[in-house]
């Protein structure tokens, strides 16, 4: 119950996740007049990713000065993911709390 309690008290703040994958591209071609693109230099930009059912894929644009927040939340929820299936597995082992000793004792028959 320990271990369960600590990890319920290090859950990442549940307001601040995000699902998806943060990509970084480069854009060529956005406008003719654009001297960058037009040396092939192009504009680097943060892409966020997210998967849905069926196959159907959203990206949205980001604004450098979101990349960071973007980061911090995607760590969250891959933080609140990882936590949430350790508290799974000890519940598991909260409602079979014989289950050990029961293995044990096969063992030896």
């Amino acid at each position: 119950m320990a271990r369960r309690e600590k990890l319920v008290a290090d859950l990442p703040v549940t307001g601040e996740i995000l699902r998806g994958s943060l990509l970084e591209r480069t854009v060529r071609n956005h406008a003719r007049s654009c001297a960058k693109c037009a040396s092939g230099e192009g504009h680097r930009m943060s892409v966020l990713t997210v998967s849905y059912p069926g196959g159907r894929t959203r990206q949205l644009s980001l604004r450098g000065e979101m990349a960071p927040k973007v980061r911090r939340w995607l760590a969250n929820y891959q933080r609140l993911k990882e936590s949430i299936e350790a508290i799974c597995e000890l519940n598991h082992e909260l409602l079979r709390p014989d289950e050990a000793v029961a293995g044990s004792r096969r063992k030896r028959r």
